[in-house]
């Protein structure tokens, strides 16, 4: 399987310019623990993730001043403390080395930059630097429950995910940032959180 196979698309994102207070209510309305930022092009400049906004003014959870980690870390350290927990922008917070994949990338190695970079999400972009996608540990996860002994399909499994989401892209019932979908040997598997009974039975 490949990252195309098992990335949420479309993906909710947050322009660069965005204050912090936006990308936590985003948070917290999409139920989602990051969020991919992006700039008036559409490209990726980085992401914000729950984590950095654990240490806020706001919520009074920003480290203490400590003299001896002053000692250890010096001037510089200490200040890109305050802007984490003082910066109004998300572009002053926000983690912009940012590990990418494209969706051709096998899932092997999607996992393996999971393990080597001790991240928990990777957003799938195409040359052009385009968010397609984002892969999460849950979707890698959700990839080995799905799998299924071999059947006689005509379709490829790729083919049949595409053409599934797209009938769902149509729907602006799905709210398909909230769904996912694995095909394994022609057998579709939808994971995510739908609104009621009828948005289920219709997905």
């Amino acid at each position: 399987m490949k990252a195309r196979d098992v990335m949420v698309s479309p993906v909710i994102t947050a322009c660069e310019d965005a204050t912090v207070q936006d990308v936590a209510k985003t948070m917290i309305a999409r139920r989602i623990s990051a969020v991919p930022i992006v700039d008036k092009a559409g490209k990726l400049v980085g992401i914000a993730t729950e984590a950095d906004l654990m240490h806020r003014i706001e919520a009074g959870t920003e480290r203490p001043y400590s003299w001896w980690l002053h000692i250890l870390s010096g001037d510089q350290a200490m200040a890109e403390g305050y802007v984490q927990s003082h910066a109004r922008k998300i572009s002053d917070i926000m983690t912009r080395e940012v590990k990418t994949a494209d969706p051709e990338t096998p899932l092997i190695d999607v996992a393996e930059l999971f393990e080597t970079n001790d991240i928990k999400r990777v957003p799938i972009v195409n040359q052009a630097g385009d968010l397609l996608g984002i892969v999460s540990r849950a979707n890698i996860i959700q990839a080995v429950a799905s799998a299924r002994p071999h059947l006689e399909i005509t379709l490829s499994d790729a083919a049949i995910r595409q053409e599934l989401m797209e009938e769902l892209k149509k729907q602006p019932w799905a709210h398909t940032h909230k769904l996912n979908v694995t095909v394994t040997r022609g057998i579709v598997d939808l994971w995510g959180t739908v609104e009621s009974e009828q948005v289920r039975k219709a997905i």
